[in-house]
């Protein structure tokens, strides 16, 4: 599959085939999928959640699905940064995609050494995954605090030359707060939002159903909120965002990128059909054709709001 020149992007000066990338923890590290879709045609592929050290992840049922959506609790399951950098790293770079590492540590400084260490060629860009426990500081939630989380970016910012991307959890109160602060600390673009936090009750044992009690909501059912909390960070900051949230067709991409994405992520929805992305790829050039629009950017924050 080409993709259509309309849609070929420059976002922190990556340069994309497309706008529509893939989520961190929904496709591997890309070539899992390589028999499915072309991934030098997706804008990045951001590989799973990245640790210092090796993680084997929770115990017990790791994934339940809901009324439109799913819920996990994976817990960053993970070879570690050494094992992606000396095996996988090498092994994905002859699909020549652009690959995004997605990071989480237990501290800022952490997330400062993971992003040293992955300073290196064939790394497109950092993503920080800030919806996880400070140690450090009596396990706060980096992604809910405007101070910790700008404090990672700092961090981050400090160690690498690479663009720096900054996800942010949307199981806050003010998320143009949290956007605000990403941006005044560096971060070169965010990306939302992160997944809903849910859980599940088994009615016949009268147990949680996630052998973690809780985890991470995604799914169609998220996309209300990710769309608003997207459309609230646009006009908060002026650096480029991700948009992502239960993206499940064209048509609900050109919903985010009307609401101020200048690319979006596809997530849960590759689980349903591992050949989604291309569907969306086409549908955008469908979309485009159809409105006789010359560039994706054409849409890109158009939503109109009337003014009372």
């Amino acid at each position: 599959m080409k993709s259509d020149s309309r849609l070929a992007v420059d976002l922190l000066g990556i340069q994309m085939n497309t706008p529509v990338m893939t989520a961190s923890g929904t496709f591997g590290f890309g070539e899992e999928f390589a028999d499915f879709t072309d991934l030098e045609e997706l804008g990045a592929v951001v590989v799973k959640g990245t640790t210092l050290q090796p993680r084997r992840g929770n115990d017990g049922v790791r994934i339940a699905e809901t009324p439109d959506g799913m819920l996990n609790c994976i817990g960053l399951e993970n070879p570690g940064v050494d094992y992606f950098l000396q095996t996988i790293l090498p092994r994905i770079s002859k699909y020549h995609m652009n690959v995004i590492v997605n990071i989480s540590g237990g501290s800022a400084e952490e997330y400062g050494q993971l992003a040293e260490r992955l300073d290196v060629p064939g790394v497109a860009a950092i993503e920080l995954n800030v919806s996880c426990p400070n140690v450090k500081d009596g396990g706060i939630i980096f992604g809910t605090d405007p101070k910790a989380a700008a404090e990672v970016v700092t961090q981050a910012k400090k160690h690498t030359k690479k663009p720096v991307i900054l996800k942010l959890s949307p199981n806050v109160t003010d998320i143009a707060e949290m956007a605000r602060a990403g941006e005044a600390a560096g971060a070169d673009a965010l990306s939302l939002i992160n997944t809903l936090m849910g859980m599940a009750i088994d009615i016949r044992t009268w147990r949680p159903v996630l052998g973690n009690l809780t985890g991470g909501l995604s799914g169609p059912c998220v996309k209300p909120v990710a769309l608003r909390m997207v459309w609230q960070a646009s006009q908060a900051v002026k650096i480029p965002i991700i948009g992502m949230g239960g993206i499940m067709t064209a048509e609900d991409a050109v919903e985010f990128f009307l609401a101020g994405s200048s690319a979006i992520a596809v997530g849960t929805a590759n689980f349903c059909d591992p050949s989604v992305t291309k569907k969306i790829i086409c549908g955008l050039e469908d979309y485009l054709e159809q409105r006789k629009l010359s560039h994706i950017s054409d849409i890109v924050g158009q939503l109109i709001v009337d003014k009372e």
